[in-house]
């Protein structure tokens, strides 16, 4: 008998909270290189959240994946609770067709618990949260499916 390994479970849709500055990395590494609409967030100033409905790149299944040649995306729903404000940089709201591709997530800490949940994109946009405290979610809301582009993102490095 041999013990359990990552690719004896049944695959399932991601359910994950962050409430802490460890968690958030995980959420962060999940959703690198995850490309949505500007259309397809919105904040709920009554109800103090902000929401994206993103299209992540699956990197948990990237060493099965890179083997098969099989890359995934799947559709998730990125939520932060407890929004105070919401300020961007970098991006063109009044541009319906603009896409937009998320590089980080970090949690900036302030006092008491409080601080700025900031997602940084790429070409040099951001969106900054002010929260009351570090609650994100991210749920996948549908099916994977095949990546389009047939690959992995890649980061080059500039020299």
């Amino acid at each position: 008998m041999s013990d359990a390994s990552f690719e004896d479970g049944a695959e399932a849709p991601l359910r994950l909270q962050a409430r802490d500055s460890e968690d958030l990395k995980v959420i962060s590494a999940l959703v690198q290189d995850a490309v949505f609409p500007a259309t397809e967030m919105a904040w709920d100033r009554r109800r103090r959240r902000f929401a994206l409905l993103v299209n992540r790149f699956r990197w948990e299944d990237g060493t099965r994946a890179a083997r098969a040649g099989d890359f995934e995306r799947v559709q998730s729903l990125l939520v932060v609770s407890d929004v105070l404000g919401v300020a961007s940089q970098g991006i063109d709201r009044n541009d319906p067709d603009l896409v937009l591709s998320v590089l980080t997530l970090d949690f900036l800490p302030g006092e008491d618990g409080a601080g700025h949940v900031s997602l940084t994109l790429a070409g040099d946009g951001e969106i900054q949260l002010a929260v009351e405290c570090l609650d994100v979610a991210l749920r996948d809301v549908t099916r994977p499916y095949r990546a389009p582009s047939g690959r992995a993102p890649s980061h080059k490095l500039e020299e």
